[in-house]
């Protein structure tokens, strides 16, 4: 089995970034964010103060780019496109050097001109985004930002997103309460549309990995904050729960943009562990649909989140999802749906810089409560499905992409 992982593994590593760029990342990621804001908010066009909206209705946002903010403005132009609403689209992936997999040629592009333009990024980056568009983009169109933050209290600098701005959406109950207790503008909740896309069939066999083994899977991209997604605590509940058992597996896929201290971390909690591998780079959509498909059990114990797509995903494919019971993802997790692992609430402590935000609190998952609820999903085929079986249904009744874009055309319309 490992030699054939190990091959698939060196394959799939992505191209070590520029000297240039590793040198950027090696800034704390809330100093790199303020200085990108403060360089193009003084320059960049602002949307016109008054605009009427509605349709046409144009997506700009990190179409080529892995992880979340990519993979929700390709959903969203996904399910409008599919509901016959003729959405158009503007990728920013290049100007933000974030251009990673291959460009959509089926894609309508951006047209200039009045409509509602929902540009998927967060306040820092509005302007940045603004740039990119150009004043001939954004002139005579209403102006939505899509964001999504992850802790109870907006910072200081996402305030600078709402001068380029009309309105906001956001993916979740947990996000719309911190974004719209820092200002007037309208926020709505408008989660993210989500399917089940089982993608490439037999992954276990290119993988390597045996019918009969059970996998865990845990997926985060290290650009999306390391310490708040936690792999280390996943890590811990593997261990504890299956020590170095050969057919009990778990799968980290990661997309690492050069953060060596959290790789150095990451290196050091799998030290020794026959049955963890990791899964580095890009994968296209097909091959990671296809590798959720065939996990049994996906698990996630972050600290926040600000929706917690990853774990939509799963569960509209009938996986059994291990989470931590706090942040965005309770709007679709529950008892029934999920096995949600309880956590104590303590102040936000991030080496790397990414919040740069004081007197805050984030989720610290018992680890040990989520290694039984692996235990007991492990052991128990039966309940595996039954909930892997209602958090299909749920996610189909609460995300589909009908549903999304019966939000979207009630909120363009005036609803």
């Amino acid at each position: 089995m490992s030699a054939q992982l190990e091959s698939v593994l060196r394959v799939a590593a992505p191209a070590r970034p520029s000297i240039l760029r590793r040198l950027w990342r090696q800034l704390p990621q809330h100093t790199r964010i303020k200085l990108q804001s403060e360089l193009t908010r003084l320059i960049a066009p602002v949307p016109d103060h008054i605009a009427r909206g509605g349709f046409p209705i144009g997506v700009a946002g990190l179409f080529s780019t892995a992880g979340g903010l990519g993979e929700g403005a390709r959903l969203a132009y996904a399910a409008l496109d599919e509901a016959r609403l003729a959405p158009t689209a503007f990728d920013l992936s290049t100007a933000f050097g974030q251009a990673e997999l291959s460009p959509s040629a089926s894609r309508r592009t951006l047209v200039p001109g009045a409509g509602t333009l929902i540009v998927h990024h967060n306040g820092p980056f509005m302007s940045h985004a603004m740039c990119a568009l150009g004043r001939t983009n954004i002139q005579g169109c209403r102006v939505i930002g899509y964001w999504a933050w992850e802790l109870p209290q907006l910072p200081p600098i996402w305030r600078s997103g709402f001068r380029f701005v009309h309105e906001i959406w956001v993916p979740s109950s947990f996000t719309r309460d911190a974004v719209a207790a820092a200002t007037d503008l309208p926020v709505h909740v408008v989660p993210h549309p989500v399917t089940a896309t089982p993608g490439t069939p037999d992954m276990r066999r290119k993988l390597g990995l045996t019918q009969d083994a059970l996998i865990v899977l845990n997926v985060f991209h290290t650009g999306s904050a390391f310490n708040r997604k936690n792999p280390l605590a996943a890590i811990a509940a593997f261990r504890r729960a299956f020590a170095d058992t050969p057919d009990r597996v778990l799968l980290i896929k990661l997309i690492d943009n050069g953060a060596d201290r959290a790789r150095q971390q990451l290196d050091a909690a799998i030290a020794g562990a026959s049955n963890i591998r990791i899964i580095e780079g890009a994968l296209p959509q097909s091959d990671m649909s296809g590798l959720m498909a065939a996990s049994d059990i996906v698990i996630s114990l972050h600290r926040s989140e600000g929706f917690g797509l990853v774990l939509a995903q799963a569960m509209a494919l009938g996986k059994p999802v291990v989470a931590t019971g706090w942040s965005g993802n309770l709007d679709f997790m529950n008892e029934r749906n999920s096995a949600l692992v309880p956590c104590s609430l303590v102040p936000v402590h991030d080496p790397d810089g990414a919040f740069g935000v004081s007197d805050q609190e984030w989720a610290d998952a018992d680890f040990d409560h989520a290694a039984e609820w692996l235990r007991r999903l492990a052991g128990d085929a039966g309940l595996r499905e039954r909930m892997g079986a209602a958090a299909r249904t749920d996610i189909a009744r609460q995300l589909s992409p009908q549903a999304f874009a019966k939000t979207v055309t009630t909120l363009l319309n005036g609803g």
